[in-house]
């Protein structure tokens, strides 16, 4: 679904929804840290994945290539980039079909388990991570609207939800 322009609201829908629910159901402060999370997720996947279009990348296809990007030998078997990424197996997989797809990764036969199967970035994968990666750097991981020290203690508090 795309995200919706923000409105020039005299309210933070979300804390007025908060309020409602506290009224209604109890304590509100889990479901409005949810309901954030969740917005704030729309947002920035929507500024990422502009941004990766003109490389013909979505944020979960450019996780993958920088994943792989950062191993050292370009390649990982595709049980290890499920678990690394913290995403589904089928994820995975129609991750890299796309890539593949797009002469960015290669399906490789572990040379020395032939019941695994690596996904290698070809040099194509390797110098699209590296320019999508520069957009990403300088257009939207370099403001976020908060401090280096904001995000740095968001970061620290979501780990918790992540682990």
């Amino acid at each position: 679904m795309p995200v919706a322009k923000p409105l020039d609201l005299p309210f933070d829908p979300i804390e007025r929804a908060a309020e409602i629910w506290a009224e209604r159901f109890g304590p509100a402060d889990a479901m409005a840290a949810v309901t954030s999370i969740m917005r704030c997720q729309q947002v920035l996947l929507a500024r990422v994945d502009e941004r990766l279009a003109a490389f013909g990348l979505t944020f979960a296809r450019f996780e993958l290539l920088r994943l792989l990007a950062f191993t050292r030998h370009g390649q990982l078997p595709l049980g290890k980039l499920g678990v690394r990424l913290q995403v589904h197996p089928t994820s995975i997989t129609s991750a890299v079909d796309r890539l593949e797809a797009q002469g960015f990764v290669e399906r490789r036969r572990h040379p020395t388990d032939a019941r695994t199967t690596l996904a290698v970035i070809t040099g194509a994968g390797r110098r699209t991570v590296e320019r999508a990666t520069a957009v990403l750097n300088d257009e939207v991981f370099v403001d976020l609207g908060m401090s280096t020290k904001e995000a740095e203690a968001l970061y620290r508090l979501l780990e918790k939800v992540r682990k």
